[in-house]
């Protein structure tokens, strides 16, 4: 089962090699609790064989899936619209907000999951005083994080990931390094950016709609 290979995935994750001073690593996984979330999510939507594309955001963040585990989904959206009950700060989280605006679009949860999965370049997050850093702020930490980045999507899609096409959640730094990274070792035939949500939500937020139709369109014809 592709639940499996991806808890497996997550449970293992850690960044060899030194980070830039000042900068810290987040990992839910290493907390039980909050793993024990991921495997009620992705034993929901993930318990079969079946293939999925594949997004890629840069990094988590504090309040979405620095939190839960699970990528651009907030405590919030874990309960309320997964149906996973937790503990976790109740706090909104803006990306994840953004994202589940278009899953609902796309025809809830269980349609989307079906057909995507949904990361990071680096599946682990970062922090710099108490704030979060995007790996691609910081030329340096992008440089020590390229060996986990690669590693981490080599696995992923060794768990049977449509090569076809790649999303990339982020159209400035994070696509820039992944189609990068893509065309020295061509794992997806093409790799197609996507407006980040933060963005959306910070800056475009009386466009949401066309921005949500703007991903739904690029994912293709849905259920």
């Amino acid at each position: 089962m592709i639940s499996n290979n991806i808890l497996e995935f997550y449970e293992q994750l850690k960044i060899k090699g030194a980070l830039p001073k000042g900068i810290g690593v987040m990992n839910p996984y290493l907390d039980e609790y909050t793993f024990g979330l991921c495997e009620k999510f992705y034993k929901k939507y993930y318990n079969d064989n079946n293939q999925r594309t594949l997004m890629l955001g840069i990094n988590p963040g504090r309040f979405g899936s620095g939190l839960t585990g699970i990528s651009f989904t907030d405590p919030i959206k874990l309960e309320k619209v997964c149906g996973i009950e937790n503990t976790l700060l109740k706090k909104p989280e803006l990306s994840a907000d953004f994202i589940y605006k278009m899953i609902d679009a796309f025809g809830g949860p269980e349609k989307f999951y079906a057909r995507y999965f949904i990361s990071a370049v680096s599946p682990l997050g970062f922090t710099q005083k108490d704030k979060n850093i995007n790996y691609y702020d910081d030329k340096k930490l992008e440089k020590a994080i390229a060996p986990f980045a690669i590693d981490s999507i080599n696995k992923i899609v060794a768990m049977g990931i449509n090569n076809d096409k790649c999303f990339c959640i982020g159209e400035g730094g994070n696509f820039k390094f992944l189609k990068k990274l893509n065309e020295e070792h061509k794992w997806f035939k093409k790799v197609v950016p996507l407006a980040h949500p933060r963005f959306v939500m910070q800056y475009r937020r009386k466009r949401v709609r066309e921005y949500v139709e703007g991903y739904l369109k690029a994912l293709g014809p849905h259920p």
